[in-house]
């Protein structure tokens, strides 16, 4: 062998086995990513869609409102609240995380009204101390699932560039962390992308939950065999969101930066009236649409998006299915999975003006 080609083997060659398993842990390294609401609805989804990128996935919740048995099992559970600034930090220091997706909340919009120092130490402070940490620690980026409750009765459909004016606490926890997340790109740096999903229903759904996702609850009481309780006259519109209308969108912009640091609306573009969405779901379980109308409640009639700026940036964004065929998958996990007990919230702050079907179920 030529002078040259041994000193070319020894510069280029490891020089013993140790070498050769070091390079390879480093070429397989995951990136670790922190989800926090991983137990519940959206995060659980969004979970499953990380690991499937390749992500090793530390899925944080207080199982508030979530089942265990939602996390994937490929993702490391860790029961706690982001309200837990001891166990954020340690979480940090420890999985140096890369990545942060925040779906963490209590996202009963219309309750936030009566339960305020709930919402906002959960929605607004609970995520301030994930921002902390992502800067102290060096997050590349924080996904943060935010709500169209920002918008208040903003104008139709709602876009991005329209000045949020939030009409109930909830609404308003959400904007005030977009805003905090815009100051802390600039101040430090921290790249973000927030997404505005609406009215989203699929599997893995808290059936029980009586004060929100009201597909959850029309299944729910047809498999109890109670009447469908609709607020007002069930001429309110929404369009109602497939999770895996949602779900992938907000997993995937990790491998979008000319994404970062914009907000987007994400979700379903056809408005329905309740009353109708009634129709169709009893229809799905066989069964007559047992309408019982209840005292209107104090919350937006109108409500849907835009979606024209996140196809630009999304272009393959698709609707997974037409609200018939959303309803027909939920409702096939719906009827195996059977109805759950709804829980009181038990913490009312403020029972002034509450619906009264909701204090009665509520103030025992």
């Amino acid at each position: 062998m030529e002078p040259v080609a041994v000193f070319l083997r020894f510069i280029l060659l490891p020089r013993n086995a140790s070498d050769v398993t070091i390079a390879t842990d480093m070429s397989e390294a995951k990136v670790k990513v922190l989800v926090t609401g991983a137990a519940g609805f959206i995060g659980s989804h969004v979970c499953r869609h990380l690991l499937k990128d390749g992500c090793s996935v530390v899925a944080l919740d207080d199982l508030s409102g979530g089942f265990v048995d939602h996390v994937p099992e490929e993702a490391e559970f860790v029961r706690g609240s982001i309200n837990d600034e001891a166990l954020i930090e340690s979480l940090f220091a420890q999985h140096k995380f890369q990545e942060v997706y925040h779906l963490a909340a209590y996202a009963a919009e219309g309750l936030s009204h009566f339960i305020k120092r709930f919402n906002y130490t959960n929605n607004l402070l609970g995520s301030v101390n994930l921002i902390n940490a992502s800067v102290n620690h060096g997050v590349k980026l924080f996904v943060f699932t935010s709500s169209i409750a920002v918008y208040g009765r903003n104008q139709l459909p709602m876009r991005e560039e329209l000045v949020p004016a939030p009409e109930d606490p909830y609404g308003i926890a959400k904007y005030a962390v977009e805003l905090d997340l815009a100051e802390s790109h600039e101040m430090f740096g921290l790249n973000y992308a927030v997404f505005r999903p609406h009215n989203v229903y699929g599997e893995h759904q808290n059936l029980g939950d009586p004060y929100r996702n009201v597909i959850g609850i029309f299944m729910n009481r047809i498999l109890r065999g109670e009447p469908l309780t609709v607020f007002g006259d069930g001429t309110q519109t929404r369009a109602f969101s497939y999770i895996d209308d949602v779900a992938p969108v907000i997993a995937s912009v990790r491998n979008r930066p000319e994404a970062w640091n914009q907000v987007f609306n994400v979700g379903a573009d056809t408005p329905y009236e309740v009353r109708h969405l009634a129709q169709v779901i009893a229809a799905d379980f066989g069964v007559k649409a047992d309408i019982q109308f209840l005292p209107a409640r104090n919350e937006v009639q109108h409500a849907y998006c835009s979606h024209d700026k996140i196809r630009r940036f999304f272009p393959e964004t698709a609707r997974a299915a037409t609200l018939e065929e959303g309803v027909a998958k939920m409702g096939a996990w719906a009827r195996k999975v059977g109805s759950r007990e709804g829980q009181p919230f038990g913490k009312i702050e403020v029972p002034k003006n509450m619906p009264p079907s909701w204090a009665a179920f509520t103030l025992k």
